[in-house]
């Protein structure tokens, strides 16, 4: 989408009006990645390049040998890529059920100025990122569109980037790769670690603190980067955000048994009632248990129920399949530099570079900070944690750190440099109609503070995890 900047005429009156050091120093950064910030597709593909030659200096594969590792980890996540595509699909599809859809033009009808707008996004991002980081994603999306269609004074960039800004959370929430991973029977590492339930990891007292100080604070952060004055803001047309409700065919013939059918209620609800059936029965039996596939049947579940016919339903994947095209694209690239790093032995470097500098005390925080740095070249929460758990948790059983609070830094890491990762953003920019340019200099923002709360409340090994 092309944003129409209000370049005019300087109003002497308007230029007293000084945006605050923050604004200015988010509008450098804004600068920076506007000029310098490449598509996020050609940013897989450097950093494909980045991480190939890096193994041939830095290790012992040879160039033939990088680009066997490449290929042979290129498909190495194709079933998570689906499980991934399947949960934005569906999370989108469920945004726009007329229930979420009116829920969401309340909530975007209570901001009445630019702040207020910036708060009421990041709010609600944040609160849907710790539902699923999908269903964040889009809510963040749909939100933006929806708030700046009612406030046309606000910038639009950084009422979009607030909206990424909420993704920052998600490794916090009930969708936490790593925390679901070692809370589920037969993972990899049980014989070494056991099962390590909810309750020590997103449930955790150091968990919960950083949720809730990055909650009611990171909002106010975002506002405060909104530019003072008007004649310094990116405005958009309202005129220009398309429509976001599912339009229904109109069937040619009414009166027909198959229209009669494709408008039926009971179609849906058939199947949604056997999603919540196996629901119930799967909590029954094995407790609050959840995987990627569990949350996708949730969703699933919860738009056959909400949407009214299969002609609706239809519309909204048809509408929500549209967005995720680039993950298709770039995501076997990532698997690609995933091989790269794991069987090359970079990502062992890596992290035994840390390991080497902390000790009993430090290694979670060290872990941390190491996550943050891999994620930029494996942004899956799945996929970092097989490398990283099979070289950070013998480090922390060999120096008696609990291996929860391992889980939730490598978590943390993934979830952290989000902010400066494009990959995450891809959807989100999709509805928004924006590049990811044009928020990345904003989220620089939200990566430094985010950075700075989770390394003031996650120092130390102190912490008890059994709350």
């Amino acid at each position: 989408m092309k944003m129409a900047n209000k370049n005019q005429e300087r109003d002497p009156v308007l230029e007293k009006q000084q945006n605050n050091p923050l604004a200015k120093v988010a509008n450098v950064f804004a600068k920076i990645a506007e000029k310098w910030l490449p598509d996020a597709f050609v940013f897989a593909v450097l950093l494909t390049a980045i991480a190939f030659i890096a193994g041939v200096l830095f290790t012992d594969s040879g160039p033939i040998d990088m680009m066997r590792h490449w290929g042979d980890g290129m498909w190495g996540l194709l079933t998570f890529t689906a499980q991934i595509i399947t949960t934005f699909v569906l999370s989108y599809a469920l945004a726009l059920t007329p229930t979420v859809s009116r829920a969401l033009e309340k909530i975007a009808g209570i901001p009445k100025g630019p702040n207020s707008a910036i708060l009421m996004v990041t709010f609600t991002a944040l609160g849907a990122s710790l539902i699923s980081w999908a269903f964040g994603l889009v809510v963040a999306g749909i939100i933006a569109k929806l708030v700046a269609k009612k406030v046309h004074d606000v910038d639009y960039r950084v009422l979009v980037a607030a909206g990424y800004s909420g993704f920052l959370i998600w490794e916090g929430g009930l969708s936490s790769s790593p925390a679901l991973f070692v809370a589920t029977a037969g993972h990899v590492f049980e014989g070494d670690i056991g099962i390590v339930p909810i309750s020590e990891t997103l449930l955790s007292a150091l968990n919960i603190a950083i949720v809730v100080v990055l909650f009611f604070t990171l909002p106010f952060v975002m506002r405060f980067i909104h530019p003072r004055n008007p004649q310094d803001r990116y405005l958009v047309d309202p005129a220009r955000l398309e429509d976001l409700a599912t339009e229904e065919a109109v069937p040619d013939h009414e009166d027909y048994p198959n229209d009669k059918i494709e408008k039926s209620r009971l179609i849906p609800l058939i199947g949604g009632f056997l999603g919540l059936s196996y629901l119930i029965n799967h909590f029954y039996m094995n407790g609050f248990s959840l995987d990627l596939n569990t949350v996708n049947l949730i969703f699933l579940t919860a738009a056959l129920l909400m949407f009214s016919n299969v002609r609706e339903l239809s519309a909204g994947l048809l509408k929500s399949v549209s967005s995720v095209g680039q993950f298709v694209l770039q995501y076997p690239f990532y698997a690609g530099i995933m091989g790269m790093l794991g069987t090359s032995g970079l990502a062992v470097m890596m992290s035994n570079f840390f390991i080497d500098i902390s000790n009993e005390t430090t290694l979670p925080l060290f872990t941390f900070f190491s996550a943050g740095i891999l994620n930029i070249f494996i942004p899956s929460g799945g996929g970092q944690w097989a490398v990283q758990a099979p070289i950070m948790l013998p480090a922390a059983l060999e120096m008696g750190v609990d291996p929860a609070k391992i889980v939730m830094a490598v978590a943390w890491g993934d979830s952290w440099t989000n902010m400066i990762q494009p990959f995450w953003a891809i959807p989100l920019l999709a509805i928004a109609g924006l590049k990811i340019r044009d928020i990345m200099g904003y989220t620089m923002i939200a990566l430094i503070y985010g950075g700075l709360v989770i390394g003031a409340v996650y120092p130390t090994n102190t912490w008890d995890y059994h709350t």
